[in-house]
């Protein structure tokens, strides 16, 4: 065993047997290197990493690739879910090597922390031109023996970029409506017609587009945006990306098509899927999509929750060593599990053979496996086998219980069971929006009970904010991520529960961030705060990618909490945020889309439905839930009582009328006339839309 083994993270204690002399990040790893002058290798991965699996298979178990490593090099693992700085700062530096990224993340650095090569997965042999990882080491190793200063050069030459990329000043752009009108026409561009998603492949889920064209259609009433929004999520859903057995999604198709999945299954995926989903529903009405919320509810409930109350982190894509065992299928198999009338429906579902339909990622061969898939759409297989649509719903639901149940007697998956709260938040998020469209009272529950976990395990001594818990140990000061999501997850408990103490919560926790993250000359939050390590540069993250930046969650945060405390200096903040990637956000705008969902409420405007209550509560908080089953993305809940009024001295002077409880409905500040008939209200809400209650 090497020193791993006492660390927490589930991805470093996989390596912890490793022959590779391994040290986790900190100063007895650095303190080694620059007594013994010796070079460092560092390794980034996460423990569902199939590539990082078979990196460490092919090089970190190999006895001539260790003793190289510990020969020449002091080797540092780093578990990048739990240091996303680390991560973020030399996936940076690797894109300016290679113009690519990914992991795992191979960086050969100065005892100083200073990159002078930096690569992804290397074969350990060398591949197609590509030098191998044992070649690699011995050149390295060489040149830092004889020509150092070379090496030395090229790493000064990299951190000064990058520090110029973190100073560079402020490109004033105008952000108005033009520019959101620019972001939905270059989604549209990307919009795969055939095959529904965005690009061609490998493909990703990217729910952050779907909220943006959900809102798209909302202001603008723009039909091609939804339909690019449900046609995808319908495809989606059919694919093999999805598991039809287990429910959930994967994390990525590495065809365009949506059928062959790249296996692991994360948190924050189907957190936000949900969340997706559950807008379609609120727009739509259409069960098929509440269907497919409600299962990756119970996918993360029943896989993913913990004993507390939180969820952890992700499963991984491989099982007994092969990626992707646990899914596949024989065909004869399938056949032998079910009768032969329910095989002969669900060969004509899901399109299995005996030479198998899966195809490797690395080869591009069939293996004789088959991922399971659906072809036609349900309405056209009623007519083929003659049954209504409740008889052959229920024979199907009988076939997936069958197959699961024989699914859970092989080999599953490992499990991460670190418990993040970046991610923990993105799902208490998805369950309170959950919980309103469906009115779920179970929903809240769980999503009290994600944020009680954070609450009470999640903040040190101090009242600091931390990023992981393991093994009864919480570690790793916040990162913005984790205090921009914890404010958003607070708000929409607030929303959902009406318990002021959220509301109060987020608002403690936005002026922290301000205190501790906010560039007061630049605009925009660091990611890390002031009083956490400093890798190299203190570095600012504004990417939208599989999840919203912190700078983009804290954008909404802001204007949010602006219309509900009346806090003008809040929405000056939020709009001093955009400005500062402003320029980035007006060149890529599809790579800061949740950016827009801020942006949206600044420029289209938002309501804010100020309730104040005379007697029956309950009565009172129920209607407020019917209004919530709707799609209303730019509506904001306020309840009277004395801890909002601390928040917002101006409800001090709303009061009812006529002793009924009375409903102020503003937007942007300004306020209607109140009323206290319901009817009224609902048809100043939605005006041009309709209530559906």
């Amino acid at each position: 065993m090497n020193r791993l083994i006492h660390e927490k993270s589930p991805y470093l204690r996989q390596h912890a047997h490793n022959p590779v002399d391994w040290y986790p990040w900190g100063k007895e790893a650095f303190d080694k290197a620059s007594r013994e002058n010796k070079p460092i290798f560092l390794s980034i991965g996460y423990s569902t990493c199939h590539w990082c699996h078979v990196m460490e298979k092919e090089s970190f178990e190999d006895k001539e690739i260790a003793d190289l490593l510990n020969k020449f090099f002091v080797s540092i693992k780093v578990d990048r879910e739990e240091r996303p700085d680390i991560d973020s700062l030399y996936m940076k530096t690797c894109y300016v090597f290679q113009n690519r990224g990914g992991w795992p993340l191979s960086v050969f650095m100065t005892p100083d922390k200073k990159p002078f090569y930096v690569d992804t997965y290397i074969p350990k042999e060398d591949l197609y031109g590509k030098i191998g990882f044992k070649n690699l080491l011995l050149r390295i190793s060489e040149l830092w023996q004889k020509d150092r200063e070379k090496l030395f050069e090229v790493s000064s030459k990299v951190v000064e970029s990058l520090k110029k990329s973190t100073q560079k000043g402020l490109i004033k752009i105008k952000l108005d409506e033009g520019i959101i009108r620019k972001a939905y026409e270059a989604l549209r561009l990307i919009y795969d017609r055939q095959h529904k998603g965005f690009g061609i492949k490998p493909k990703f889920p990217l729910p952050l587009n779907l909220f943006f064209l959900h809102r798209y259609f909302y202001r603008y009433g723009d039909k091609s945006s939804l339909d690019m929004s449900l046609q995808t999520l319908k495809k989606m859903r059919s694919g093999g990306i999805y598991d039809h057995l287990g429910f959930g999604f994967h994390r990525y198709s590495t065809d365009r098509e949506w059928i062959l999945p790249h296996f692991e299954k994360m948190l924050y995926d189907n957190a936000l899927l949900m969340i997706s989903y559950t807008e379609a529903y609120q727009i739509t009405r259409d069960g098929f999509y509440r269907k497919v919320a409600e299962e990756i509810a119970d996918y993360l409930l029943r896989d993913l929750m913990s004993p507390e109350g939180a969820f952890y982190s992700a499963e991984d894509a491989d099982s007994e060593g092969e990626e992707g065992k646990f899914y596949l299928w024989d065909y004869r198999e399938i056949e032998k599990i079910l009768n032969s009338e329910e095989f002969k429906i669900f060969i004509t579902f899901y399109p299995i053979s005996n030479d198998g339909n899966f195809y490797e990622e690395a080869t591009g061969q069939k293996n004789g496996k088959n991922i399971i898939y659906l072809t036609e759409d349900f309405e056209n297989l009623e007519k083929t086998f003659g049954l209504s649509g409740e008889k052959l719903h229920s024979l199907l639901e009988t076939i997936r219980e069958k197959l699961y149940k024989a699914r859970l007697k092989r080999v599953r998956p490992f499990r991460d069971e670190k418990i993040l709260t970046d991610w923990n938040c993105l799902a208490t998020v998805a369950f309170c929006k959950a919980a309103a469209a469906f009115r779920r009272e179970d929903y809240h529950k769980v999503a009290e009970n994600s944020m009680n976990f954070i609450l009470n395990k999640l903040f040190d001594s101090k009242g600091i904010l931390l990023h992981r818990y393991a093994y009864d140990e919480s570690l790793i000061f916040g990162y913005i991520e984790d205090y921009a999501n914890l404010i958003w997850a607070l708000l929409e408990l607030y929303f959902t529960t009406f318990k002021s103490e959220y509301l109060i919560k987020a608002c403690e926790m936005t002026e922290h961030v301000l205190k501790h993250f906010w560039d007061s000359e630049k605009g925009g939050f660091f990611h890390t705060a002031h009083y956490a390590e400093v890798v190299l540069e203190r570095l600012k993250d504004y990417y939208d990618g599989v999840t919203p930046s912190g700078n983009s969650v804290m954008a909404y945060n802001l204007t949010r909490l602006s219309r509900l405390t009346g806090n003008r200096e809040y929405e000056e903040l939020a709009i001093k945020t955009l400005d500062s990637f402003a320029h980035d956000i007006d060149r890529f705008p599809t790579s800061y889309i949740f950016a827009f969902i801020a942006l949206d409420l600044l420029i289209n405007g938002s309501m804010e439905l100020v309730t104040v209550l005379e007697n029956q509560k309950n009565n009172e908080i129920e209607f407020l839930r019917d209004i919530q089953t709707n799609f209303l993305p730019d509506l904001n809940f306020l309840l009277k009582d004395t801890l909002t009024e601390k928040l917002n001295e101006n409800l001090k002077e709303l009061s009812t009328l006529e002793s009924k409880t009375t409903y102020y409905l503003c937007r942007n500040f300004a306020c209607q006339y109140p009323t206290c008939d319901r009817d009224k209200l609902l048809s100043m809400i939605f005006r041009d839309k309709t209530f559906k209650s």
